[in-house]
């Protein structure tokens, strides 16, 4: 069996599923890529728990946890079956690591999980699970999460974190004063995923340029870490282009251990 790549994928605004932009065909060419995914263990910002929660259900049902957006977008739905099997692998493995774990049968997939997989897998024919990020975790522990996860990869688990490069709401939409600040931001973090620099974007609050402006809160930045995590030192990373959507919300993605085909296509 082939070793599954690990992914961060920002998954932007919800209106990203209508509007695929750069990242959607991107994401699109990666999954025709990856051949022997058994399932998909997607870690958002939108599930955050008291310790860590394992999705365990078979039948996931598709979570529109967003208002005030078009009705088209509510009518959407990501059917793809669950995984309670490697889910339980997956909280035994966050366990034996010293995480707080516990199964949850009722979760579905929220808007984290299911917009970007509508991209990498249009059929929903691969199962998924999600894992929540726990409440107050650092990234220190971000990256411990991935580290415990990445043994499911040798199984053909494709390990996703879900987040966004950059996520500073309060500027969504509106007229930003010196915007190029994002770019600065994306610019270092691209540069030490590229170097394999993990203690740089672990230590990222204090040496990346305008760190807390780019995330005022880290939710949405510490699935890189999981995906970082779970990566390995020979797994090459791969930029996943995006663009930059609503002047500052960056879609950039990478990939780690990409099958050699898809190694162009993600840049």
């Amino acid at each position: 069996m082939t070793t599954a790549p690990s992914l961060f994928i920002s998954h932007g605004s919800p209106m990203f599923a209508l509007e695929p932009g750069l990242l959607g065909p991107n994401l699109r060419a990666v999954g025709e890529s990856l051949a022997d995914i058994t399932a998909v263990l997607v870690v958002s910002p939108h599930w955050q728990t008291r310790g860590v929660r394992v999705a365990s259900s078979a039948a996931p049902e598709t979570i529109h946890d967003f208002g005030g957006f078009p009705a088209p977008l509510y009518q959407l739905q990501y059917a793809a079956p669950g995984a309670p099997a490697v889910a339980q692998d997956a909280a035994r493995l966050l366990s034996d690591a010293g995480f707080e774990v516990a199964l949850d049968e009722r979760r579905g997939l929220d808007h984290g999980a299911w917009v970007p997989l509508r991209y990498l897998f249009p059929r929903a024919d691969v199962p998924v699970f999600q894992v929540s990020l726990p409440q107050h975790i650092d990234a220190a522990g971000a990256l411990r999460m991935g580290q415990a996860l990445a043994p499911l990869r040798q199984r053909g688990v494709l390990v996703v974190g879900s987040g966004s490069l950059t996520h500073n709401l309060y500027e969504f939409r509106q007229e930003i004063r010196n915007p190029e600040y994002a770019q600065e931001f994306v610019d270092w973090v691209r540069d030490a995923v590229a170097a394999r620099d993990v203690e740089a974007l672990v230590d990222y609050r204090r040496r990346a340029p305008h760190a807390e402006r780019a995330h005022p809160t880290e939710e949405h930045y510490l699935p890189l870490l999981v995906a970082v995590g779970a990566s390995v030192d020979t797994d090459a990373p791969r930029l996943v282009e995006g663009g930059m959507t609503y002047g500052v919300l960056s879609m950039d993605s990478f990939a780690f251990g990409l099958p050699h085909a898809a190694q162009g296509k993600a840049g």
